[in-house]
């Protein structure tokens, strides 16, 4: 029988690219000293997904998932370039933002994140491209101004709400413009552009539109899976409004 510490070294950092990140950090490193030694490398972590573990622990306590957030940014060494983290808070974003030099992609659907720890830590976040903060209510279009004017190569972002805050909104006769406005004025470059539930009316979906040659696509039960892939010429520009049905 052969030995781990035998193959190449590049055999085994392969394979454990394949298994989650929550089971590289906790049973996968305990294997034997190569694996652990392949666990230790910060290329290991530069794409960092907590979806997986996020569903096995769908009620861990916010501080719980900010420290798993921060220790395997730590793993990284400062050069992660994706994080999918759901219901991040204020000191998982503060340490994300402070560590995200190499940051592209910020992933962080259903997060406790407010308005006041975006507008204090977004220009640490200048080099995002890509951004997903659907059902994530603390953040207004305070927030979302903020990441316009600091993230200046922003080129997707998903902004979907949950259908019983539309409701809500809906009964109160209560139309808010100022997040379709902040979008429109502060991200030119977005190509790629998700809005589901979002209460404003057509003068502020109006006000997206002119950003850009966009394609149209409307649908009543379509819902946002938070795994959705994207592939356009530099020309496109797609918006993805969602209506409840």
């Amino acid at each position: 029988m052969g030995k781990w510490v035998d193959l190449d070294p590049d055999i085994p950092s392969l394979i454990l690219l394949r298994i989650p990140t929550h089971q590289r950090v906790s049973t996968a490193s305990l294997v034997c000293k190569s694996w652990l030694s392949c666990v230790l490398d910060p290329f290991f972590w530069s794409d960092i997904d907590l979806l997986d573990w996020y569903r096995r622990h769908p009620y861990l306590k916010i501080k719980y998932v900010d420290s798993t957030v921060r220790k395997l940014i730590r793993c990284s060494k400062g050069t992660f370039r994706r994080l999918f983290s759901v219901r991040i808070g204020d000191a998982g974003f503060a340490f994300t933002a402070n560590c995200g030099r190499c940051l592209k992609v910020l992933e962080i659907p259903m997060s406790e994140v407010n308005d006041k720890t975006v507008v204090k830590f977004a220009e640490s976040l200048a080099s995002l491209t890509v951004s997903n903060i659907s059902y994530c209510s603390r953040i207004t279009q305070v927030g979302i101004e903020a990441f316009g004017k600091n993230c200046k190569s922003w080129t997707q972002l998903k902004r979907n709400m949950p259908p019983r805050a539309l409701e809500r909104l809906l009964n109160t006769s209560t139309v808010n413009e100022l997040e379709a406005m902040a979008i429109a004025d502060s991200m030119p470059l977005l190509q790629h552009l998700h809005l589901g539930f979002g209460c404003f009316s057509e003068r502020g979906a109006g006000n997206c539109l002119l950003l850009g040659d966009p394609f149209l696509f409307t649908g009543k039960d379509e819902q946002d899976d938070g795994d959705a892939e994207y592939s356009s010429s530099d020309s496109e520009w797609k918006i993805l409004f969602l209506h409840p049905g």
